[in-house]
């Protein structure tokens, strides 16, 4: 973190709500890596005994374990100083990690994003241990994709490899599968699922082999593959160009945003725009059954904003997480004002503009991009 005097305490608490907000209504688990953490950058104890007192039961009852790694003695000492606040219950989801190799023996390595800060300095501390001074960190050689392929790479290796499909084999799989049978299901992409069965699950697409989802029994998982295939491609499907764009519709006039999106997205590769008019059009048929599954637009955004766009470098500000946000749930919103083109030029409401509180329209001229299959007529949308 950076030094005190210039961070806003009160902002980072209500970051950390807003990011387990995301997940409490769900078992989960937390990994603090303490390294970094030194004099200048140290909140005071009287935020860190309120910020405890501001994470209630709501954040504290699915909460499985807290791994604290690389933890020192000013760790421990503050352990004893807040001993008498803490519940006996709590306490005992909280575990001492001192090197990540240990770490391993309780989480999958491969779940975690471990900052480079942090893997120097386990590394330091391995040499110390064993004598001998810290090697310098190398970088290994980058494997070349298999063929079959499906995470991890471009979406013009996943064209080049499938025959000029603009749509991805994993994207358009699970789409399939969860427009027939899950687009009712409550909490829908807010579940987790076994790490096992996820790592299974990409490795048999990468290796070329068939995927029933059938087989798990579990609506979830192939939600939670969605994600990570979005989430590992090389390069966001918003585009990193696209990054300072969106950040700027907070900026424009509500009644002129979906005008902007369209804009924005025009500026996007034919191939990126493409595929984010499937995905979308699909979590925009989940956002109409929200009376069921608890997923309007706003919440999908909640959940699929960060894995749409993120910066080249670092990752995205608490202050950017707003217009990443409002962004995502006007593509989900508007998808019809957004993507598909009008019929004609004089069509009704081709130069209509909306926004989240205006008429909904756009303007005329869009690119015509792939619609994914509508499903089946259900329920009339109510009001949320």
């Amino acid at each position: 973190m950076p030094p005190s005097h210039e961070l806003n305490h009160q902002r980072l608490l209500e970051y950390l709500q807003y990011t387990l907000d995301q997940h409490v209504e769900n078992d989960y688990t937390i990994v603090y890596f303490h390294h970094g953490l030194d004099s200048r950058n140290k909140p005071s104890l009287s935020w860190l005994q309120s910020a405890y007192e501001e994470f209630d039961r709501k954040y504290k009852k699915n909460l499985k374990a807290l791994y604290v790694v690389h933890p020192t003695s000013f760790i421990k000492v503050l352990w004893n100083v807040f001993r008498p606040l803490i519940s006996r219950k709590f306490g005992k989801k909280v575990t001492y990690v001192n090197c990540l190799s240990e770490l391993r023996g309780h989480l999958p390595r491969a779940q975690l994003l471990i900052p480079p800060e942090v893997l120097r300095y386990d590394e330091k501390l391995r040499s110390l241990h064993q004598g001998r001074p810290p090697p310098a960190m190398k970088t290994p050689p980058p494997r070349p994709p298999l063929p079959t392929q499906q995470f991890g790479v471009s979406l013009q290796y996943l064209k080049d490899k499938n025959r000029g499909e603009l749509i991805p084999p994993v994207l358009r799989s699970t789409v399939t599968y969860l427009r027939e049978k899950g687009l009712r299901t409550e909490g829908l992409f807010r579940r987790s699922a076994s790490v096992a069965t996820v790592r299974e699950i990409q490795r048999l697409y990468n290796q070329g082999k068939p995927v029933n989802f059938d087989d798990y029994g579990d609506i979830h998982v192939p939600a939670v593959i969605l994600k990570t295939f979005l989430r590992e491609l090389p390069q966001p499907l918003l585009t990193f160009e696209a990054y300072e764009q969106i950040l700027g519709i907070t900026s424009v006039e509500s009644s002129l945003r979906v005008s902007r999106c369209r804009q924005i997205l025009r500026g996007l590769p034919e191939h990126n725009h493409a595929v984010l008019s499937y995905l979308v059009g699909f979590l925009h048929a989940v956002s109409r059954e929200s009376i069921f599954n608890k997923m309007n637009s706003s919440n999908l955004a909640c959940v699929f904003g960060l894995n749409l766009i993120w910066p080249s470098q670092g990752v995205s500000s608490l202050s950017a997480l707003v217009p990443l946000n409002l962004f995502t749930e006007l593509l989900i919103e508007y998808y019809e004002k957004v993507f598909v083109a009008p019929e004609a030029p004089g069509a009704a409401g081709a130069g209509a503009q909306g926004g989240p509180v205006a008429a909904r329209g756009c303007a005329a001229g869009s690119r015509a991009t792939p619609v994914p299959p509508r499903s089946p007529p259900m329920a009339a949308r109510r009001p949320r």
